[in-house]
């Protein structure tokens, strides 16, 4: 069994657990969402047969909570560490469908908060990926105030959007002037420019909700990943990881 003093319980001032160093297993359970997600599942297969991801992919809800169930540390760091908590959707069919009112789609969200404050992220293709999502949408809220804004579409990052939006991305300022939008400029609209207290608040909550903390060991650990898989120590070294990891190459 494995033993953790992980920094962000040390440095928790409200944690009932702080300065404790526990198991895996029980650490998850300090979450609180654990409690609503995790009830006397039977294993009947009643959220593996609705669930998405597993008709397309390797993904076993049945199979996830008969491991956190059993609470063998060995097996859930493998989870913590691999593709397979990244392959929910987050549709939450498995809570409509379970008879005793389990839900393994929020036993995911769980995973992956300790996946990525742990670091283990690091460790799958999928995983990896989240530095890319940290960068764009965290960027976006904190810079401009939106999850997501259309100059960060860019045609050749997401080439899934085809030549229409790629005319749209080239042509913005003309479109939404067209249809009405404000787009980056003050005053009332859609997609208009966010103000800096707004901006500034918004970094307060960040602050006070722990989300900095979380984002800021993304980047941490994802800056030691790339050092390790042999990227400069350097802004250009973390441009191509960036890169690499939201094309999923690496």
């Amino acid at each position: 069994m494995l033993n953790f003093a992980p920094w962000f319980l040390l440095n928790h001032a409200n944690s009932q657990v702080k300065n404790k160093i526990m198991e895996l297993h029980e650490l998850i359970k300090q979450d609180i969402r654990y409690e609503e997600a995790v009830n006397a599942c039977m294993n009947c297969g009643m959220c593996t047969s609705v669930c998405p991801a597993a008709e397309f992919s390797d993904y076993d809800p049945r199979i996830l909570m008969n491991i956190i169930q059993t609470g063998d540390d060995a097996e859930i760091e493998k989870i913590l560490k691999s593709d397979y908590i990244w392959l929910c959707g987050q549709c939450m069919s498995c809570k409509t469908r379970c008879p005793r009112n389990n839900v393994p789609g929020l036993l995911i969200n769980v995973l992956r908060r300790y996946s990525q404050e742990l670091g283990y992220f690091t460790e799958s293709r999928r995983g990896r990926q989240q530095y890319a999502l940290n960068k764009v949408l965290n960027g976006n809220i904190l810079n401009r105030g939106y999850c997501i804004v259309p100059a960060a579409v860019k045609p050749e990052l997401h080439p899934e959007q085809g030549p229409v939006w790629e005319w749209i991305y080239r042509n913005a300022d003309e479109f939404y002037d067209r249809m009405g939008a404000n787009l980056d400029k003050p005053g009332p609209g859609v997609l208009r420019k966010i103000s800096q207290d707004d901006l500034d608040e918004l970094k307060k909550i960040y602050d006070e909700t722990g989300a900095t903390a979380l984002k800021d060991a993304i980047d941490n650990f994802s800056k030691q990943k790339a050092e390790e898989l042999g990227y400069d120590d350097d802004e250009n070294g973390m441009e191509q990881y960036f890169l690499d990891t939201f094309k999923g190459k690496i």
